[in-house]
């Protein structure tokens, strides 16, 4: 399911394959995902905003993706992200690791409800990239899902 997850993003946004994002694993309520500095690396040697944001903004919309595709088991929605805050906390200077939370089980429910009942609904996710045990970049988003 990661692997075939990585995949379609790297096929249907080739940004995150030249940034050699990785789909690395589910752990309780959480969403891993990395790519290495190289790739993504700024004039000051630290890594660009702009694979920053990239990598915690398509994150939470993967987040959204195993929730809507896998958990509830709706095939070819459409999912955006339609809000989002992204706060710059610290320079990520090593490879660019991403933990991001899924929801919890209310607003999963919610989100299935509003899907029957009136074809689309969203979710608010947040994501982080964590440098050392520390918080380099915080994210929160609002994707809303069409059925």
């Amino acid at each position: 399911m990661l692997k075939k997850l990585e995949n379609k993003l790297h096929e249907q946004i080739p940004l995150t394959k030249y940034m050699q994002m990785k789909i690395e694993k589910i752990e309780e309520n959480k969403l891993f995902t990395s790519a290495p500095i190289g790739p993504n690396i700024n004039d000051k040697k630290t890594a660009f905003a702009g694979s920053l944001s990239t990598l915690v903004t398509i994150s939470s919309w993967s987040a959204c993706y195993l929730i809507v595709e896998e958990q509830l088991k709706y095939k070819d929605t459409m999912i955006a992200v339609i809000k989002s805050d992204t706060a710059y906390r610290a320079p990520v200077k090593k490879a660019l690791y991403c933990k991001t939370l899924f929801p919890n089980q209310k607003e999963i429910e919610r989100l299935k409800e509003k899907l029957e009942t009136k074809g689309s609904g969203s979710l608010r996710i947040k994501s982080q990239i964590i440098e050392d045990n520390k918080v380099c970049v915080d994210f929160e988003g609002i994707y809303v899902i069409k059925i």
